[in-house]
């Protein structure tokens, strides 16, 4: 099991996850942030500084974004696991599901 990261992170990348996450496993697209399945380590740090609550366990992820589990496991399939995002920077892509989107609105 693990950690997903869904819609409405789209366009925002608030990055408050990725500071308190302690093994370096959520990496950056271009319009979202991505979990990797095989690095996190299930602690749960993320979930509750996530500013527009976009991170789920994967079993509680809302029914409407459980297509979010596979974008976040696809992402990686080509990268492999890199071993820490810092490394990598931006990745200059994001998941088909993701790049269908329209831009997402967000409160300021």
């Amino acid at each position: 099991m693990t950690y997903v990261i869904a819609q409405p992170c789209v366009d925002l990348k608030d990055r408050a996850c990725v500071d308190e996450c302690p093994v370096d496993c959520i990496y950056e697209g271009k319009r979202m942030l991505y979990i990797h399945p095989d690095e996190c380590v299930d602690c749960g740090a993320c979930e509750p500084v996530c500013p527009v609550e976009a991170i789920f366990y994967e079993d509680d992820t809302p029914e409407q974004w459980k297509d979010y589990y596979t974008a976040n496991v696809d992402f990686f399939s080509d990268l492999g696991s890199p071993g820490g995002a810092a490394k990598m920077g931006v990745i200059e892509k994001d998941h088909a599901l993701i790049e269908a989107l329209p831009p997402q609105p967000h409160d300021e």
